[in-house]
């Protein structure tokens, strides 16, 4: 399979240009013109994932992604991630395979566990079953995959006899599960024969090859089918570093902070995200020579097949993020293609 590349948003509302925040209905419109330029720039997937606080414009990620597929025609459709835990599994099947059907087989699916827990009260699930709630939900929604009559029991949500789920898909629905960095996600991934999309917000890519290894030794020993393993991490690219440095930090900042009064972190400094931009980090953030070596290497440490770069964050402008994914599909995938080709 060859490499692909993908851009992931969680449709951060934005500034406009007088710097005023837009309203989540004017984010979530210019969600639907972001996409359809990575369609444009031959980006090969674009997400967009499910959230329910105020800081994120999407809450049901199926509907923008079926906006985007009326006005794209061969850019892959997903989300980053879907909150599988806080949702049914039938719904979210169905609700894909509907997705499929317009945008031509184009749909796929990232399911996880959810890193933010609004969803769960929200939809009056507890927490206290939030590890089983995954698991069994998982399970059922593998079985559905195979698109067959399902007979199924757990304990956290009514079994069914013979049930089947309609429309049918194309050609099958692509799956991935987004997983933070436990040994454990990575060997549940593996046992379910999914996709594994590995998160990395903090640290060098180097740090996750065990997990690589852990999840291609665990589809060997459960039998189970072999997929590529792709990386989701947040990026931003200018004309120059310094440009998409002095661009991309605003967000960077008010993000971090943000998430960070609500679970315990220091408050993000400009060292830290320089930091971070470096090779010792986790952001993609610089100019299409910089973020091209950067995504590069990360490919070669972990063997991917896939690198999704998150290239919303914060209060980032939409004219700026429309710059920045017309530099990913120009600039920096073609790079990144020849210096692989080149070692």
């Amino acid at each position: 399979m060859e490499l692909e590349f993908g851009l992931d948003t969680f449709g951060d509302v934005t500034r406009g240009v007088d710097g005023e925040l837009l309203t989540a209905a004017e984010t979530i419109r210019n969600i639907v013109a972001e996409a359809e330029l990575a369609d444009g720039v031959g980006v090969d997937f674009f997400g967009v994932g499910e959230h329910h606080r105020r800081e994120f414009a999407v809450s049901s990620p199926e509907m923008v992604l079926a906006a985007i597929a009326a006005k794209t025609s061969r850019i892959r459709l997903g989300t980053a991630v879907t909150v599988l835990s806080s949702d049914d599994p039938v719904r979210v099947f169905e609700r894909f395979s509907t997705l499929d059907a317009l945008s031509n087989g184009r749909a796929e699916v990232v399911l996880g566990r959810g890193s933010f827990i609004e969803s769960f009260p929200l939809f009056g699930y507890d927490l206290n079953d939030y590890e089983q709630l995954f698991e069994e939900k998982l399970d059922l929604f593998v079985r559905l995959l195979d698109e067959e009559p399902v007979t199924w029991q757990g304990t956290l949500r009514a079994p069914l006899e013979n049930a089947e789920v309609f429309p049918k898909t194309a050609g099958g629905l692509r799956t991935w599960v987004g997983v933070g960095g436990t040994p454990e996600s990575v060997v549940r991934v593996a046992r379910h024969g999914l996709g594994l999309m590995l998160a990395i917000i903090g640290g060098p890519a180097a740090r996750f090859r065990p997990l690589v290894d852990l999840y291609h030794r665990s589809v060997t020993t459960f039998g189970t089918a072999a997929h590529p393993v792709s990386v989701h991490s947040p990026g931003h690219i200018a004309a120059t570093d310094d440009e998409a440095w002095d661009a991309a930090y605003e967000g960077f900042e008010a993000m971090n902070n943000t998430i960070g009064r609500e679970r315990g972190w220091p408050p993000y400094s400009r060292a830290r995200f320089q930091n971070d931009v470096g090779p010792a980090g986790s952001l993609y953030v610089g100019s299409p020579e910089r973020v091209a070596a950067k995504i590069a290497e990360t490919v070669t440490t972990l063997g991917l097949g896939r690198f999704d770069m998150k290239y919303a964050t914060g209060t980032l402008s939409h004219e700026a993020m429309m710059r920045s994914i017309e530099l990913y599909g120009t600039e920096v995938i073609p790079r990144v293609r020849k210096l692989l080709a080149d070692r």
